[in-house]
This record gives structure tokens, sequence and C-alpha cells, in this order.
């Protein structure tokens, strides 16, 4: 009897004690220093800072497809410069987009659905994950959508690949509804990166024009498979009210502490590797363009790496001379004696200490852009308006965002004034010259400028003739091709897709691209 009564104590003892040991227990687990929330407002601004364009997605392919700067180099720098699929460059964006921007956005919307009274930062992650997913999917075509980010929020860890027609389906209701419902008596965002970290008093009302500014963009890429839903987007977006200064440019603004990843590659290890295109230089000299002397450099006479140096350096417009296509570092010495120069070395550059430079901002949707996306809506009768001076308006503003660029960028009002009274839209031909002006307007943005290239037809330059490239049907590299990684990860909805879509290869055409 007496065990059984100490066992009882005992037991009693130790329930009790245990019992004891729950007080404070939540508390004197979890982690004081480690986050266990996140203010969806900074996974907006990491979603927008980690966007920029970088080496890999801009360089490599982008900006080489149509025809604005080149490398003559194999290796880390193969892609379109030799026509060929380089799945490391191809997977760059990829990644970045799926493992942070969008992974950023898609989580700080889920958590602000509980958080109805938070309707602005709500509607900015919807306006800036609709620009993220416009990027991946005009450079992809079907990529995950629906299901995309929800690998811990709905255990979804093998997403399928949403039709891309689908896909700009939904864009353009989320770019429509979240411009819509963006309201500055509501509640405030003050410490968003776009906008009010740029001093904007009223940010909710420049997201709205940027919102708006997307879905101008997002509905002028249909006009090749459905100009029906294409006017009636663009007529939406110009009356709702679209950027109206260079003050709503969206862009991400670098420093010493925090620089442009294009930058600091063209400022390392690759410097002396990337040309401007001739065709690029060309056109802008043929034109008498101000903003050449602003983009420009060329050492002069250098007949190595080693010439590219500031004593070598000449900014003169006159004579600049652009990097021929076609070529390698191993076959391109009969063009240098052709075209006068020292050697490679010689040709012309995008001057490193100026928009090449850390830095220098990045820019993603522009005022420029916009009003020439504006114009075109005009001229296709989908809006009203005067066409010559929205388009004339849309080079002045470009013109005048150079001022925004580290170094002597500014371009003079009287090369301004010049310029528009030698540049007024030719009856005939004023979806080329729109589209040569967006191709400017759009440098650096790589993304972009392809986007449009493809889309519009327009600049009428000339495919990249290298020989032994892997492209046998089309002229040009229609789209990049799909990560590696997702034949082993993802490999059914893979399939599904390409199934749908054409060949996993760099000639495969996007939906809005037919």
């Amino acid at each position: 009897m007496k065990n059984i009564i100490k066992y009882i104590t005992g037991a009693f003892l130790v329930l009790t004690f245990l019992g004891s040991c729950d007080d404070g227990f939540d508390e004197l687990n979890t982690d004081k220093v480690r986050l266990i929330s996140i203010d969806p407002t900074y996974q907006l601004n990491t979603a927008i800072i980690e966007g920029a364009p970088t080496y890999y997605n801009s360089l490599t392919y982008q900006t080489t497809i149509v025809r604005q700067m080149i490398t003559p180099f194999a290796g880390v720098g193969t892609g379109a410069n030799l026509n060929q699929d380089n799945r490391a460059a191809t997977t760059e964006l990829w990644n970045s987009g799926y493992r942070t921007t969008l992974k950023n956005l898609t989580d700080g919307i889920a958590t602000l659905a509980e958080e109805p009274e938070k309707i602005n930062l709500m509607s900015m992650l919807r306006i800036w994950r609709a620009h993220e997913f416009m990027i991946l999917t005009d450079t992809y075509g079907d990529v995950p959508y629906f299901e995309a980010g929800q690998g811990f929020l709905e255990q979804i860890p093998f997403p399928k690949y949403t039709p891309q027609e689908q896909i700009y389906d939904d864009i353009l209701k989320e770019l429509d509804e979240a411009s819509t419902a963006l309201n500055p008596s509501q509640d405030a965002v003050n410490q968003e990166v776009m906008y009010a970290g740029a001093g904007i008093g009223d940010n909710i009302s420049a997201w709205k024009r940027l919102g708006n500014s997307l879905l101008l963009r997002a509905a002028m890429r249909l006009v090749k498979v459905n100009p029906a839903k294409a006017q009636e987007y663009a007529a939406k977006a110009i009356s709702a009210g679209i950027m109206n200064s260079n003050e709503d440019n969206a862009l991400v603004r670098h420093d010493a502490s925090f620089r442009n990843n294009i930058g600091t590659n063209l400022n390392g290890g690759q410097a002396p590797f990337y040309y401007l295109d001739k065709e690029f230089v060309d056109f802008l000299q043929n034109n008498d363009d101000p903003r050449l002397a602003a983009i420009a450099v060329r050492y002069v006479g250098s007949d190595s790496e080693g010439g590219q140096i500031p004593e070598n350096a000449n900014r003169d417009p006159s004579i600049q001379i652009g990097m021929p296509q076609g070529f390698d570092n191993t076959t391109i010495a009969s063009q240098v004696a052709a075209d006068g120069v020292a050697s490679l070395f010689d040709y012309s550059q995008l001057d490193r200490t100026r928009l090449g430079a850390p830095e220098a901002p990045n820019f993603f949707v522009t005022y420029s852009a916009t009003l020439l996306l504006h114009a075109e809506a005009i001229v296709r009768g989908w809006a009203t308006g005067d066409a010559n001076a929205v388009y004339q308006s849309a080079i002045r503003a470009n013109m005048e965002q150079f001022a925004d660029w580290p170094g002597n960028t500014a371009i003079a009002e009287d090369d301004i004034t010049t310029y528009l009274a030698a540049h007024t839209l030719t009856p005939g031909s004023e979806l080329e010259e729109i589209n040569n002006q967006y191709w400017i307007s759009t440098f650096l943005n790589g993304s972009e400028s392809w986007a449009n290239f493809r889309r519009s037809g327009f600049p009428n330059v000339l495919p990249n003739p290298y020989p032994g490239g892997e492209l046998n049907t089309e002229a040009f590299i229609r789209r990049l091709t799909y990560p590696d990684g997702e034949k082993t990860v993802n490999s059914a909805n893979l399939q599904e897709a390409i199934s749908r879509q054409g060949p996993d290869n760099l000639e495969s055409r996007v939906w809005w691209d037919q």
C-alpha cells in the first residue's frame, strides 16, 4: 500500500512539474532575433530591386538579338552572338524570377488576403507581379503561372505550366483591377522604394499611372494575335491615365553601396568584351542623334584590351564605329582591317563611366516608352489625339531622361529641338518610326527591347549571320529555352508545355509572336 501511495505521489509531482514547465513555453522557444513574419512592403521592395536586369538576362541574349550590343567572345558570353543555346545564361531569368521576385510577391499577396484594409499595398504587389510575369512569359512562352509560388502556401511543389494566352488574359485583368483599386485616401505605403523612396509625395497615384502604363504595354503585345482585345485594353489604359512625366519612370536607383549588376560586370571582368552593335551606332549616326554622345566611347587606336584606358577615350559621336555581328574573336581580323580600326578592342563601347557605370539606374517602365505605345495606338485608330505630337513628346522625354544617368549625359535643349525639327512622323511609315524610337528608348532594358522587336517587327535590322549557329528556320532568336533543372524536377508538366507550344529551342515562337 505504501508503495502504491509512493508511486501515485511521484506521478503527481511529475505531472505538476511538467505542467509548470508549460508556463512561458512558447515565449521561451521563440527566437528573439530571427523574423517570424515579413512586412509585404519589404517583399515588394525586394522584388523590385532583385528584378533589375543583369549581365546574363540582358546582355547575353536580349540586347544582342535586337542589335544594340555584341561580344565576339565565346565562353560565358556565348548566346545570341553565336546564335547558340547557352543554358547557363537562359536559366538566369527563370531562377531569379521564381526563386526571388515572384516568391516574395506571391507570399506578400497571400499575407494581405486577410488584411483588406491594405488595398494599396495589395494593388502594388499585384501590379509588380504582373510586370515580372510579363518578362518571364515573354522570354519563355508557357510558364508556371496560377500555381507558381505555391509550394509552401498550397503544397504544390510541381506547378503546371499555363498557356501564354491564359497568362495574358489574367495579366490584363490583374493590371486593370489593381490599378483601379489604388486610392490615395486609403492605406499609405510610405516605405515602398519605387516612388515613396524617391520622394514622390503622392506615390499611390504614381503607382496607378504605372499600372495603367503596364496595362497599355500588355495590351499592345496582342496586336498580332488578338487586335480587338489589344484595342479594348489599350483604350482602357489610356483613358484611365498613363504616365505623364519622367517623374513617373519606374526604375531602380543605384549607388556605391548598391550597384548595378550590368555596370559591375562591364567595369570588371567583362570590360573589354562588350561593344556597341554596328546597326545601332549607324542608326544613331545617320539620324544625327545627340544620344550617341552620351552612350558611346571609343578607345581609339587600342590594339589590345590594355589599350582601353582613359587617355585613349574619345566620345565624339562622329568617330564611333559599331562592331558588326557574324564574327568571333578568331574570325574578325579581316573585318577589323576593313573597318580601319586597330583591333577589335578599338570598336565603340557603352561608356562604362556613364550609362554603363556601376551606379547607373535600371529603368523598367518609362514615360517615353509609354508615350510611344500611346502614339502607336493613335495611329492604329485605338485612341484619339495627335500622334506626331505624342511621338515627339516621347523622344523629348527620353532625351531628358539622360540627365538621370551619372556623368555628363544631359542632352542640351538646342540639340533636342534640332533633332525634333528633323523627326516628324512620315505618313505611311508611322509604325516603323515609332518602334525605331522604342528601340532607342528601351536601350539597356533588354527584355522590353526584345519583346517589342518581336511584337512590332521593328527596327528592320539584319539578322546575325554567324555561321554554325542553331537557327534553322528563323532569322532571329524568338524565345529562350527552359532550365535543364525543370526536366528533372517538373518533367511531366514541362513536357506538356513543350507538346503544346513547340520544341524547346531558340526558334519556337511564343503565342503572341505568331
